[in-house]
């Protein structure tokens, strides 16, 4: 039986005179941020699935001289509130935002401080899972997990499927015009939430991390 396409259409999803079907477009654009969020919010599952089964242990884990892996995570956790400040500053000078005409030079001072930020949160990430797991009910001593350490846990986990959106949206170049924002607005929102109950809070309880020695 001979394959039938709408009038003025092929199979391919364009018109006969070449044209891309608008319809078949749209489809095929929300495609690709619905595949991102849904392949983030698995990954974010499989991460706090782990920092469950996960026994923490302080082996393959780095303090870089100071007191202890909280006090370096810490000081990492502080320089990345730093670039996500320079990065939504230089996304907001990019679209003219600002009023004033961005250099040359700063789409790649953009990516440079994005990419460093992101190696910088997967550093973050690995100590927090490796050194600690997901926390939830009860610590191995019997002492209740706080409200803070548990928030902070799912918030971490939401970070790394956020930051595979983010870079799906970064890469794509068929998607919606909306969905790279977006994609950066739910990362930012994420990263402020974890460093306010991360880093925020060790310097409001302990101070500026110490290096050991």
């Amino acid at each position: 039986m001979a394959e039938t396409t709408e009038p003025g259409t092929t199979d391919q999803g364009t018109t006969d005179q070449g044209t891309t079907d608008p319809e078949t477009t749209g489809q095929k654009n929300m495609a690709i941020p619905l595949t991102a969020f849904a392949v983030g919010a698995v990954v974010a599952l499989l991460v706090g699935v782990f920092g469950r089964v996960h026994d923490p242990t302080l082996q393959g884990t780095t303090d870089l001289g100071y007191s202890t892996v909280l006090a370096m995570k810490t000081v990492v956790a502080t320089v990345v509130a730093v670039l996500v400040v320079v990065q939504v500053g230089t996304a907001l000078w990019i679209y003219g935002k600002l009023g004033i005409r961005a250099p040359s030079w700063l789409g790649t001072a953009h990516r440079i401080t994005g990419a460093t930020a992101l190696v910088l949160s997967l550093f973050i990430a690995y100590h927090c899972l490796w050194s600690l797991g997901l926390e939830v009910g009860t610590l191995p001593d019997g002492a209740p997990v706080s409200t803070r350490t548990l928030v902070h846990g799912l918030i971490g986990c939401a970070v790394i499927g956020a930051m595979v959106v983010k870079v799906v949206a970064v890469r794509s170049r068929r998607a919606p015009g909306w969905f790279l924002p977006v994609a950066g607005g739910v990362l930012f929102s994420l990263l402020v939430l974890a460093i306010l109950t991360s880093a925020v809070w060790y310097i409001g309880q302990e101070g500026w991390p110490t290096r050991a020695g």
